[in-house]
């Protein structure tokens, strides 16, 4: 039985026995069939689920005990999730699912209700965000890894990409326009069947803040030619063949953020560039229909969230109410 990937794959008794091959082919399509990161997460939650002593498969007593055990330790988020891995290992083996059973599902859920915390959201960079950041790497002097952080900002901002779709662009995704760069992704974290993503990325009138600019100068800069477009750039200006790691996109914001006074670097990720671009638009009343298409999101709950957050000072009851209250005051002087 295939424990590290998290039920993901059939027993071999449940593969077609004719051939090897034939089993090979089966586990390919089966591994294909979900993403590689949801299947690593799932790998991680049986992993933890075994170092604490959990043997699979297992029952609906031992998941009780675990849920206990972990309640006051993990966010009730993780342990849903646990649970989830632990379901889909389960099912795909064949076996009868511990996690469906009302105990368990009542116990999570009194869990939730004692132990749930906020969930923690990314800051989102405004505009103004954006200018100080682009000012700062400009004022630098010129070279491949200030013009790769430069394109990456920008790039990752006005695209709304998720920092794995940053990461994956290569030099055969871009198609250049006269109005700027089309980025077309063969797959993203909401397409998993492959169907595409496209972004287009318009012009600046000015240089300086232009997406395209930026783009076309730290590809010139690191002589790229072709494979991945943001890539690793080491202390001596050398750059590598590997794509950049997801991580280190957070850690560059960080430090840019870091070095330009921000007192919010504790809450920059990547997602601080896509949540940013949904709530500076919102601000400046740009259409839903928009928003949505330029950062790809399926769900319009998560696009009116984004929207709300960033007109929820003009959107605002009390708001109206100070302006007339303002006049009001004003009379009476």
């Amino acid at each position: 039985m295939d424990k590290n990937n998290a039920g993901l794959t059939l027993r071999n008794e449940q593969a077609p026995s004719t051939q090897q091959t034939n089993h090979e082919e089966l586990q390919k399509y089966l591994r294909a069939a979900t993403a590689d990161n949801t299947r690593k997460t799932y790998q991680s939650a049986i992993r933890q689920f075994e170092k604490w002593g959990g043997r699979l498969p297992t029952e609906r007593e031992t998941v009780v005990r675990y849920l206990l055990d972990k309640a006051s330790a993990l966010n009730p988020r993780t342990l849903s999730l646990h649970l989830t891995a632990i379901s889909q290992w389960h099912y795909y083996q064949g076996f009868a699912d511990p996690v469906r059973d009302p105990v368990v599902r009542k116990t999570l859920e009194g869990i939730t209700r004692t132990h749930a915390r906020p969930k923690q959201k990314a800051k989102a960079l405004r505009l103004e965000h954006i200018a100080h950041m682009t000012t700062y790497l400009r004022a630098l002097p010129k070279s491949k890894q200030t013009s790769r952080d430069l394109a990456l900002l920008l790039v990752g901002f006005f695209g709304a990409f998720r920092r794995s779709e940053l990461v994956a662009i290569q030099l055969e995704h871009l198609v250049w326009e006269p109005e700027g760069v089309l980025v077309r992704l063969p797959r993203s974290k909401t397409d998993q069947s492959g169907s595409g993503l496209m972004r287009a990325l318009p012009a600046s009138k000015n240089s300086s803040c232009c997406p395209v600019v930026a783009l076309k100068g730290w590809i010139k800069i690191a002589n790229l030619t072709d494979g991945h477009l943001f890539r690793r750039v080491n202390r001596w200006g050398a750059v590598g063949d590997r794509p950049l790691a997801a991580g280190t996109v957070n850690e560059r914001l960080k430090a840019i953020g870091e070095a330009c006074g921000f007192d919010f670097v504790p809450d920059m990720s990547s997602h601080s560039l896509r949540r940013g671009l949904s709530t500076s638009a919102a601000r400046e009343r740009v259409d839903f229909a928009l928003i949505k298409k330029q950062g790809g999101w399926r769900s319009d709950s998560t696009v009116w969230e984004y929207i709300e957050e960033g007109q929820q000072f003009d959107e605002n009851a009390a708001n109206i109410l100070l302006e007339k209250m303002a006049r009001l005051v004003s009379v009476e002087n």
